[in-house]
Order: C-alpha cells, then structure tokens, then sequence
C-alpha cells in the first residue's frame, strides 16, 4: 500500500506571517493545528516539510540535517517573496532549534521554541528514532517484518548531533522576543534544554512556560489548547509594527 505522507501547508490570513517548523521525524501534523489556530486568528501560517520526511524511510535516510535547514530558510523566503515582511517563527522539537537558529540568522518579530533540543542526543539514540520513523511507516504499508527490522545506518545522524551542540554555544546571539515552551513529562535533555535557552538567551522579553500534563510534541498533547492559546498571546503581545 502506498504511503501519503501530510503535506507543506499555507493558511493566509493577515500580513502577521508565522514560520511553523516540525520534528525531527515529523510532519507538518506536529505543527498544522496550531496553525489552522492561528489562522483564525488573523495569521497567515507556513508549515514546510523537511526533505524526506513522511517519506519511504529510505529517503529519510539518505537526506542531510543541511537540507532540512535549507528548507527552513526557503519557508522564510516563500514568506518574503509572497510580500510578507513581519514573520515571527515557531517550532517544535528540532523545529523548535531550527526555530532559535533563525532567530540568529535572519530577522524575526519573535520565536518560539517548543521542547527544541540544544545538545545533540547520541548517534544510538537518534538512529532509534529513525528505527521507530521506520517501523511505523513499513507497518503503515503492509510491509513484512522482516522490513520493518532491516537496520540501515543513517550517515548524517552525526551532523545533526553537531548542529545541536552547535547551536547550543549560539544562544546568547538570541536577543528577540523569546517563548520556551516546555512539557514536564518531556525526557531530561528537552528539559535541561528549555532551562538553557531562557537564561542564555540575550532576550529582554522572555518567558519559560512549562505544561505539567504534556510531553515531548506539547502541540498535540493534553495540554495542546492551552499552548495553542499561549503562542498566541506571545504573538498578539509583539510589536509587530517596527516591521512595518
């Protein structure tokens, strides 16, 4: 059975743009209510898809933590080309990293940064992620078991660990408005991660905001309204007009 993975999307509302990034092994589902959310709200909302992701595992593998960076900055483009001069970004997990990496390289009304790792994991553990992106795919395809258990290194893990670690040193050049958003029943490292970044950050608008109830993807967890509900009112709380 063929897989259809979800799809980059566009909601366009007002001239307030918002970049919206997903996980590492995600989709544009981590992050596609929050947006649809926004959009009610007068936002116009961008999700783009990494390369190879809610693809054949096959092409996961075998695409780079640069490319996917490089279609974080072609969201933002699209954005400007498209007349939208005002965009603020926010993500969750890796997009939440690719989200604080934009904050530093390209100019943004704010960022929210939603249980974004800012140390890379092991190889061993980033490649289980992989494994498990693997299995639920094969099983979504009527694949064999046999498939499913095939174990086919990924090069780039490495790299992406390098970027993390990478963009941990980065953070005091952070000095935008500034959200973390963090789930307490998150794994240690997305914690100690959230507490970095605040106090790192040269940020003087910034908020830590935890969610008791939530995990790792806070977006589509218990707590999802509530968070869908605070970003809103980091955006709305902007000055977006000195970007007029």
């Amino acid at each position: 059975m063929k897989v259809v993975g979800p799809k980059p999307f566009m909601y366009k509302a007002g001239d307030r743009a918002v970049l919206l990034l997903h996980g590492f092994t995600g989709t544009t589902a981590d992050v596609r209510k929050l947006g649809r959310f926004l959009e009610k709200k007068g936002y116009t909302c961008l999700g783009p898809m990494y390369r190879g992701h809610g693809e054949h595992p096959e092409k996961l593998k075998q695409s780079t933590p640069e490319e996917w960076w490089d279609d974080v900055v072609a969201g933002y483009r699209q954005l400007q080309n498209q007349g939208y001069s005002k965009i603020a970004v926010a993500g969750v997990s890796l997009g939440g990293a690719f989200a604080l990496k934009l904050a530093i390289e390209c100019p943004v009304v704010g960022v929210v940064s939603m249980c974004a790792p800012v140390k890379g994991k092991s190889e061993d553990d980033l490649y289980e992620r992989v494994r498990a992106y693997s299995h639920s795919y094969f099983k979504i395809a009527g694949e064999s078991e046999e498939e499913i258990e095939q174990s086919i290194k990924m090069p780039a893990l490495m790299r992406l660990k390098e970027l993390l670690d990478h963009l941990g040193e980065e953070l005091p050049k952070i000095d935008v408005p500034l959200l973390v958003a963090q789930g307490q029943l998150d794994g240690d490292l997305y914690k100690e991660s959230a507490t970095r970044i605040y106090e790192q950050a040269k940020s003087k608008e910034k908020q830590l905001r935890w969610y008791n109830d939530s995990g790792h993807i806070i977006t589509l967890d218990k707590e999802k309204d509530q968070v869908h509900k605070d970003v809103l009112e980091f955006l709305e709380e902007l000055d977006w007009d000195e970007y007029s």
